[in-house]
């Protein structure tokens, strides 16, 4: 028997790191964490030092029992979870179960952390072990009380006041408050109609753009053309006074250096994976992990990142040098910096012995590897090799050039700009995205004719444009994140769970990759902000984080920190529940008389959604959709189905709403009860395999998950949950294969015949398979 005993959280790395340290080691996975809280109140005691009571969790009952079996063979334990607060607090519950089993009696027990699984990090962290920090994991410990106290008490609150089984967390809520501020923003924006001049040039026989500055002598802003007569005045007066020319007046010639971005870290990388993949955060994180606990390359198994959970963008000096060497042999010594560039680190949290997201070895180019990686294992390996070979790259260096044009006189000036990259250093490999701005734009290479000044140009023509400006975006997941990490709301390995979080309890909804809030998280987020204003506030939420922060520096102790949040928490809990009535948070008053019995009208919150709905409510049952504009009627008119007839009945089809939403439905109900969806099933273009003749329809369920069935249907009741393509099983010679994903494997294409096992990568996305519902 194995004489040490090494826990990782991971199955995945057990075989690997057995095989670099040998066989006097014996590695066993805890799967994640081992204990939890008890699910009930009084799991967190605020009368005795916030004393906490953990169970094992059911599904790692029978991975601690193997522990447990393993450590009474073995002299040592070694403890080598992820090296981060939650790796920490793993390892020290695996820990407190083996003592209180008893079996840690004459046992060596050493915490070890790597940052990277490689044979060197895995072997020298084995032979420098240290202790387990109980700094780390009291800020744990800290926070997870903070969420159970939060959630066992604002909860229930939720329930009284607005709707059963929903839930509040310390730091998802802040997160859903921005959500639905910036929809309101979006909802209060009135647009403004402005116009811009642009003059159609040419010099030396190129063409190119200038946009007017000033006119009559006037510095001109954004709005000063706003209808189509002003600006058709203006356009005319201009090409009168210029007569088929103008004069360069002004020619300014200046060189800019362009530095490379950091190295990634965990927020940074899903940001940049979800502008530059499409991934999601949950995503990026799932395929991250995979290419941290290992890759088998042919006959060895490697991890390809290092941990992928970091706030530094630190490099280790010795990935500095092979980076350098690989710039030097790849692109160029002249590509090298003097000295290796130093980021700096914004979190007051970022430990110096954590490093940025970078390969294990820049020598393993992602060319020579895409053969063992799924498709999104290489997007994702591309992009950190990328960014981090281009971050020790020189700088590039843009030639900028602004002219300005006078028409007529100088009083009415056109400028031009202009830059060309000289010298493209970084932006060989690697170029940094951006979110919803102007500055997309600001790096695209463009290239203005030689001038001179004093000489005219050939103006051909001036085009006045008609612009309306624009509300604010909505958020999306890379810019949430970027807002969430501006605001020190939560931490690298939070943002993946808080946006699921809110998704899961159907707070705000997805849709062409932009968040919206739905009506309950619009309720939900009313009720904290009016109620619970100090524990939604942005300053709050990160004060709070900082002081955890101080925790697990040493520089705090948990239980104070605890006393302060607390009681002022539960004080304003029980004062909430005696005076805040029920109405008064899913009920908003308008402006409006109901037209059946006179009373005020307030919008109110159903089953479905928000209404509007009469406050006489039982003795008047007046309501109407929300949207609806004809107020004086006694119910909204269904909009009926242009073109259309029942094919039962040939009654007229009308659009109803129902618990799940709109659908399509028959007017003569109820003697006709004919209904279908209102989004038509989209046809795959593959055929039934089952009973060929009809074809595999692409399906919302009521749940709004997507399958896949027979057009035939219910004479035929062909189904899938993965996505059908057009290509035979080589196996089994089964008419179609479906893409399947998974979090271990990717994405496959796969056999649906259950008795038939044929699986292979995929190399496109999964996502885009026969497009949207």
């Amino acid at each position: 028997m194995s004489k040490n005993l090494v826990i990782v959280e991971s199955p995945a790395k057990c075989k690997t790191i057995e095989k670099y340290l040998g066989k006097d080691f014996q590695v066993l996975a805890s799967y994640g964490h081992v204990r939890d809280l008890i699910p009930k109140e009084g799991a967190v005691d605020p009368d005795n030092d916030f004393a906490m009571k953990y169970q094992v969790i059911d599904r790692n009952q029978r991975h601690l029992q193997e522990i447990g079996k393993a450590i009474k063979n073995a002299d040592t334990l070694y403890l080598a979870t992820d090296p981060d607060r939650e790796g920490e607090a793993i390892s020290w519950h695996v820990f407190e179960h083996l003592k209180e089993k008893k079996l840690l009696k004459n046992k060596e027990v050493r915490r070890v952390v790597f940052h990277e699984i490689t044979k060197k990090a895995v072997t020298e962290a084995i032979a420098h072990p240290t202790e387990l920090s109980n700094n780390l994991v009291n800020a744990q410990q800290a926070r997870r009380a903070l969420d159970y106290l939060v959630g066992f008490n604002l909860s229930p609150l939720l329930w009284k006041k607005i709707r059963r089984g929903l839930s509040a967390g310390r730091v998802q809520s802040p997160a859903l408050r921005m959500i639905v501020e910036r929809e309101m923003e979006i909802e209060a924006f009135k647009t403004r109609e402005y116009w811009s001049h642009t003059a159609e040039a040419n010099a030396q026989g190129q063409p190119f753009k200038a946009k007017l500055t000033h006119f009559n002598g006037e510095k001109l802003n954004q709005f000063s053309f706003t209808d189509e007569t002003q600006a058709t005045q203006v356009k005319q007066s201009l090409l009168d006074a210029a007569d088929g020319q103008l004069i360069v007046a002004k020619l300014e010639k200046k060189q800019r250096n362009k530095n490379p971005a950091p190295p990634f870290i965990t927020s940074t990388l899903q940001q940049e994976a979800a502008r530059k993949l499409g991934f999601t955060t949950k995503r990026t994180m799932m395929v991250a992990q995979q290419l941290y606990e290992g890759i088998d390359l042919g006959g060895e198994t490697v991890g390809l990142i290092s941990y992928m959970r970091t706030d530094s963008v630190n490099l280790a000096e010795e990935a500095l040098a092979d980076i350098r060497t690989l710039i030097a042999e790849k692109y160029g010594v002249d590509d090298v910096p003097k000295e290796p560039r130093q980021f700096k680190t914004k979190s007051k949290n970022a430990q110096e012995a954590h490093e940025a997201i970078r390969p294990t070895s820049v020598q393993r180019l992602p060319e020579q590897v895409k053969g063992r990686l799924t498709a999104e294992q290489f997007k994702l390996y591309d992009l950190i090799w990328k960014r981090t070979v281009a971050c020790q790259m020189i700088h590039a260096t843009l030639n900028q050039v602004a002219v300005d044009l006078n028409c007529g006189n100088d009083k009415n000036v056109f400028r031009a700009t202009g830059s060309t990259v000289t010298n493209p250093g970084f932006m060989k490999v690697y170029l940094e995205g951006v979110d919803d701005s102007k500055e997309a734009a600001d790096d695209q290479e463009s290239l203005l004719p030689p001038m001179e000044q004093g000489r005219p140009v050939v103006l051909n023509d001036i085009a006045a444009t008609q612009h309306f400006t624009e509300p604010p975006p909505r958020y999306s997941e890379a810019s949430l994140v970027k807002d969430l990490e501006e605001h020190g709301i939560g931490r690298p390995s939070t943002y993946a769970t808080i946006i699921s979080t809110l998704q899961n309890r159907e707070y705000v909804t997805i849709d062409n990759k932009r968040f919206y809030p739905t009506d309950v998280g619009r309720i939900v987020n009313k009720f904290l902000t009016e109620h619970f204003t100090k524990y939604v506030d942005y300053s709050f939420t990160a004060n709070l984080e900082d002081d955890l922060d101080a925790v697990s520096r040493g520089e705090k102790d948990w239980i104070p920190l605890m006393n302060d949040f607390w009681r002022p928490f539960t004080k304003l809990i029980t004062e909430k529940e005696e005076s805040v009535q029920r109405k008064d948070v899913t009920q908003e008053s308008i402006d409006e008389k109901c037209p059946d019995c006179g009373s005020p009208l307030s919008i109110r919150l159903g089953r479905n959604g928000r209404f509007i709905g009469c406050t006489n409510y039982p003795t008047c049952s007046y309501t109407r959709n929300l949207g609806d504009d004809n107020a004086g009627a006694a119910s909204a008119e269904p909009e009926v189905v242009e073109g259309r007839v029942c094919p039962k009945c040939e009654s007229t089809l009308v659009i109803k709403t129902g618990k799940y939403g709109k659908f399509v439905g028959c007017s003569a109900y109820p003697k006709c009860k004919h209904i279908e969806p209102l989004e038509k099933p989209q046809d795959t273009g593959v055929e039934c395999p089952q009973c060929k003749k009809g074809a595999i329809l692409k399906r919302k369920a009521r749940s709004g998950k997507i399958f896949y069935s027979c057009s035939e249907y219910p004479k035929c009741d062909y189904a899938l949950w993965d996505a059908p393509i057009k290509e035979s099983c080589p196996d089994c010679s089964w008419p179609i294969l479906t893409l399947k994903t998974t979090k271990r494997r990717g994405t496959e294409k796969v056999c649906p015949q259950k008795d038939c096992k044929y699986a292979t990568p995929y190399e496109g996305d999964a996502d885009d398979a026969n497009g949207p519902v």
